[in-house]
C-alpha cells in the first residue's frame, strides 16, 4: 500500500485570523503561520506569480490537520460560502467533539450558525452542521455513550 496517511484539508479564506481564532476556539492549535510565495510555489499549484499567507492548525491528537490559505495574489476567484450541503466538490469538515451545546455555544461567540437542527443517530452520535467564519461549513459530532 503506498497510502500512508491524509495530511491535511485546505481551506481558502479572506480573513485569516478570524479563521485561526474561530477553529482555536473548536480546540485547535496553532501549528505554525507563514507566507509561501516564489516560482516553486506556482509549479505545484498552476498559479504562477502567486503569493498566499497560509496557517496550520492541528487538533489535541496531533493527527489532523487544517490548512487555512489567504490568497493576496492571485485574488481568489470562485465563492463556494453559500454553497447548500448538496453542492458538488469538497463539502465540509466534520469534527468530534465532548459537548455539542457547549461547542455551539462558544463557537456562537464567533459568529458560528446552527444550518439545520442537532439531531440524534441511533444511540451512536448526536450531530450538526455550522456555518463557521465567512460561511465554511463545519460539522460537528458528539460521540454517546463514551467518555
Amino acid at each position: 500500500m503506498t497510502l500512508k496517511r491524509m495530511d491535511n484539508v485546505g481551506i481558502v479564506v479572506e480573513s485569516l485570523d478570524t479563521a485561526i481564532s474561530f477553529f482555536n476556539e473548536l480546540g485547535m492549535k496553532l501549528e505554525g503561520r507563514t507566507t509561501i510565495e516564489g516560482e516553486w510555489a506556482g509549479r505545484v499549484t498552476g498559479l504562477s506569480h502567486q503569493q498566499v499567507e497560509i496557517a496550520m492548525m492541528v487538533t489535541p491528537d496531533g493527527h489532523s490537520r487544517l490548512e487555512i490559505s489567504r490568497f493576496l495574489t492571485p485574488l481568489a476567484v470562485a465563492d463556494h460560502r453559500n454553497a447548500p450541503v448538496n453542492a458538488l466538490g469538497y463539502l465540509r469538515v466534520m469534527f468530534t467533539v465532548d459537548d455539542i451545546e457547549e461547542t455551539l455555544a462558544r463557537l456562537g461567540t464567533h459568529g458560528a450558525q446552527l444550518v439545520g437542527e442537532v439531531v440524534q443517530y441511533e444511540n451512536s452520535y448526536r450531530l450538526c452542521y455550522i456555518r463557521g467564519p465567512e460561511g465554511l461549513l463545519i460539522g460537528l459530532a458528539e460521540q454517546l455513550g463514551h467518555s
